[in-house]
């Protein structure tokens, strides 16, 4: 069976996916798709790390008060996490709830175990350090401190980041996230993980 050059095969997804980048990747970007070494699917040595909301991007709090995974949500975080993709939450909560981001977080992960009645429990170790929260009200998205916190820490990866409301996707866009918002009909759930990896290939 021939094999199709690695080069090939992320420009042309990346054009079958157009829509999808319509929003976030430029026409430059997919330019330099083009000119991917043959070995670059193997061997590359770019990155990307994808940040997401949290309650109804990733949770769903029901009527009842129960939360649970939103639909898809565990399935992407799987399989962004079979290919080694780093992941992030950046997401409102009291400041109130701690002086640093590890105070904070685990006074979510409280509050959120108090009502999860999910079977599965959720990925809070895909997470790590990379929980990043208001360290006061005026820091509360959609102002744009904890995504130039997230872009400090990247180390120069690129950056995605998913959320349920257009005010965070445009917000993102602008400090230079490639965006993709959730939840839209006739959409896939989340950003295709094969975009995302091909975004890792692409020119920052």
């Amino acid at each position: 069976m021939t094999r199709t050059p690695a080069r090939k095969i992320t420009a042309r997804l990346l054009l079958a996916l157009g829509g999808l980048t319509a929003m976030a990747v430029s026409a430059t970007a997919a330019q330099g798709a083009e000119r991917l070494p043959r070995d670059n699917a193997a061997n590359h040595r770019g990155c990307v790390v994808v940040y997401f909301d949290l309650g109804e991007t990733l949770i769903h709090t029901a009527d009842d008060g129960s939360i649970r995974y939103m639909p898809g949500a565990a399935e992407h975080l799987r399989a962004l996490r079979a290919r080694h993709i780093p992941v992030g939450l950046i997401t409102n909560v009291p400041s109130s709830w701690g002086k640093t981001d590890a105070e904070r977080a685990a006074k979510l992960k409280t509050v959120v175990a108090e009502d999860w009645k999910d079977s599965r429990p959720f990925a809070w170790s895909d997470f790590g350090d990379r929980i990043l929260t208001p360290r006061t009200e005026a820091e509360r998205k959609p102002a744009a401190t904890l995504w130039e916190r997230a872009r400090g820490t990247s180390g120069g990866c690129r950056l995605v980041y998913q959320a349920e409301t257009t005010d965070e996707i445009d917000a993102s866009r602008s400090l230079g996230y490639v965006p993709y918002l959730v939840g839209r009909p006739h959409w896939p759930l989340f950003m295709p993980v094969q975009l995302i990896s091909a975004l890792a290939h692409l020119p920052n």
